[in-house]
């Protein structure tokens, strides 16, 4: 098993980079674009704007793809197998967007840990656009709702999963709804690089994510052309996971 590694001296860099740019507040958009929703922004949406066909270069999701990932809790040690697999289906989402369904799937040796639908679409600039999720969360055998939340329904409303065009200092959502999903991003890093057990990736997008909900909680995530998905994700502050890509398909 390759395991990418990022030192501390890395880490501390990148979370001082991270909060400088939260506290200026300012948020960088590539000319020629409009501003990306933040916060509980408003957003204009027109159904004839958005596709079910997704082909962002660092996240394409073709019918059939799949991404396994390897899920470790660093304290403890304790693995996870995430399974996602982008599904033929479509659905219709309450503010009239066709969205693609791709299938989530976390388990604890077979048992199932946690389920989820989610529902990406694109806009015609290229944008993944993210409009909710349905979760089940297994524990003991019992399944319970877990954050689920659909754009058009109860003040929720739709964020971006990545922009078609990332800037350093990009600042954007990526999902709204009032004390359920409220997590937001912004772009550190456009050349960055990657080892993980899927193989090494050069070229790669660093984002860090944060909620208003969790304050504490702050999580390094690494996109590859190509790869679809991110292909690693640590937290660094408020928690102790790291999702690491083992194999793709596509």
């Amino acid at each position: 098993m390759r395991r990418s590694r990022l030192s501390a001296a890395a880490v501390a860099a990148v979370m001082l980079a991270a909060g400088t740019a939260f506290a200026a507040g300012r948020s960088r958009t590539p000319r020629g674009d409009a501003p990306l929703p933040r916060g509980s922004e408003k957003v204009r949406i027109d159904p004839a704007d958005f596709s079910p066909r997704i082909d962002n270069r660092r996240w394409p999701m073709t019918v059939g793809s799949r991404w396994i990932y390897r899920v470790t809790n660093m304290e403890t040690g304790r693995t996870e197998r995430q399974v996602i697999t982008v599904t033929r289906q479509t659905r219709l989402m309450a503010d009239g967007v066709r969205a693609r369904v791709v299938r989530d799937v976390v388990t604890d040796h077979g048992r199932p840990v946690e389920v989820t639908e989610d529902w990406y679409a694109q806009d015609r600039k290229g944008n993944v656009w993210y409009f909710g999720e349905h979760t089940t969360a297994y524990e003991h055998g019992k399944a319970s709702d877990n954050g689920t939340w659909q754009a058009g329904l109860h003040g929720a409303m739709p964020g971006v999963a990545l922009p078609a065009n990332p800037a350093v200092g990009l600042a954007y959502r990526e999902e709204y709804s009032k004390g359920v999903a409220e997590d937001q991003s912004r772009i550190l890093d456009l050349e960055n690089q990657v080892q993980v057990h899927a193989g090494r990736f050069t070229h790669v997008v660093l984002a860090v994510d944060s909620s208003p909900i969790e304050p504490d909680v702050a999580e390094l995530k690494f996109y590859a052309a190509g790869s679809g998905q991110a292909v690693l994700a640590i937290d660094v502050s408020g928690g102790s996971d790291r999702e690491e890509l083992v194999s793709y398909t596509r």
